[in-house]
C-alpha cells in the first residue's frame, strides 16, 4: 500500500527480493494504492526483480481514492479498473481480483458479474471480495455458486484481522468457513499499532506522523489498544520476540485465515516480519492473548 509513495522503487526492490528469497509468494496491490502507483512499481519490478512465474499478484479494484474515495463497483467501472491495472502492472492477466469494497449502487449481480467476465476473459485467474459483512460474504458465495457453468466462483475474502480488530469473528469467519473462501488478513499488526512503537508517543518516521495515514493509525491509539499492547509486549518479552512476531503469528495460526497481509514500508521492516516464520505461541500465551482482546458475542451469535 506504500509503495510508490512511502516506498521507493530501491526500497521496494530489495523488499521484493528479500521475500521472495525467504518462499514468499502471494504480493497484493490495489488500484487504489497511491492512485495507482503502487501497482506501476510492482509492474516494473516484475521479471526485473523476481520472476512473475514465481509470485501470485494480486489486486482490488472498485474504491478510487484519487476521487475523494467514490466506491463503483459496477460492471464497467470494474472493468474498467481492470484494464487501467493490467496497464500499469504490465501484464496480460492477475492471478487473483478482488472486489475492495460492497456498494448497494450497484446490483450484486453486477458486480460479480464483472468478476465472472474477468475470468472468462483470461484477464483474472481466480476472484474474491474484500471487506464484505457476514451477510454480503454468504450472498456473494451463494450466488456464484448458483451460476450455471460459472468459472469465477469466490475462493477468498480480505478482511482487517488482528487482536485489536476482531470483529470478523462474529459472522465473517464463519460465512467464510462455511464457503469455503481463504482469508486474507490485512493490517494484522493493527495498522502498525502492535508493533509496540507507539507506546511512547509517536516516531517521527512512523505512519501516524504522516497526514495521510495518520487517521488511518489514529483509531488504535487509545486505552483499549494499548492494553492489548501491553499484552503482546509481556508475551514478546517471555519469548525473547518482537512484539510483531507475537501478533503476527497469532494472526497467522487462527482458524480458516490463508494468508497474512504485511505492509512494510522498509526493508528492514519486512526482515523483522519474516523472522515471525518460525514462532509458534504457546497455548497459555495464545489464551492470554484471546482474553485481554477478546470481543463481545451476543444474539444472534450465541443463543
Amino acid at each position: 500500500m506504500t509503495w510508490g509513495r512511502d516506498t521507493d522503487q530501491h526500497d521496494a526492490r530489495e523488499q521484493l527480493k528479500a521475500y521472495a528469497d525467504a518462499g514468499g509468494t502471494l504480493v497484493d496491490t490495489a488500484a487504489s494504492y497511491g492512485g495507482g502507483e503502487s501497482e506501476k512499481l510492482v509492474g516494473a519490478l516484475l521479471d526485473s526483480a523476481v520472476s512473475r512465474t514465481n509470485l501470485l499478484i494480486a489486486t482490488k479494484a472498485g474504491t478510487r481514492r484519487t476521487l475523494g474515495g467514490r466506491v463503483d463497483v459496477s460492471r464497467k467501472g470494474l472493468l474498467d479498473q481492470l484494464d487501467d491495472s493490467l496497464d500499469r502492472l504490465d501484464l496480460d492477466y492477475v492471478d487473483l481480483w478482488q472486489v475492495d469494497a460492497w456498494s448497494d449502487a450497484a446490483p450484486m449481480e453486477e458486480t460479480l458479474a464483472a468478476l465472472e467476465h474477468a475470468v472468462t476473459s483470461g484477464r483474472a485467474r481466480y476472484a474474491g471480495v474484500s471487506n464484505y459483512a457476514g451477510w454480503q460474504t454468504a450472498a456473494a458465495a451463494v450466488h456464484q455458486r448458483g451460476v450455471a457453468g460459472t468459472q469465477a466462483p469466490l475462493v477468498s475474502t480480505q478482511v482487517e484481522y488482528s487482536l485489536l480488530e476482531r470483529g470478523v469473528e462474529r459472522e465473517v469467519l464463519p460465512a467464510a468457513s462455511r464457503f469455503g473462501l481463504g482469508v486474507l488478513a490485512w493490517s494484522p499488526l493493527g495498522r502498525g499499532v502492535l508493533t509496540g512503537k507507539y507506546r511512547s508517543g509517536t516516531p517521527a518516521d512512523s505512519r501516524a506522523a504522516t497526514t495521510h495515514f495518520a487517521p488511518f493509525v489514529d483509531k488504535y491509539l487509545d486505552g483499549r489498544s494499548a492494553k492489548i499492547v501491553d499484552a503482546v509486549c509481556t508475551a514478546a518479552d517471555g519469548l525473547d520476540a518482537l512484539p510483531l512476531e507475537v501478533a503476527l503469528t497469532w494472526v497467522r495460526d487462527r482458524p480458516g485465515v490463508s494468508a497474512a497481509i504485511v505492509g512494510a514500508r522498509t526493508a528492514g521492516q519486512l526482515r523483522d516480519v519474516l523472522g515471525s516464520d518460525d514462532l509458534e505461541l504457546p497455548a497459555e500465551i495464545r489464551a492470554a492473548l484471546d482474553e485481554v482482546s477478546a470481543i463481545e458475542f451476543g444474539y444472534p451469535e450465541n443463543r
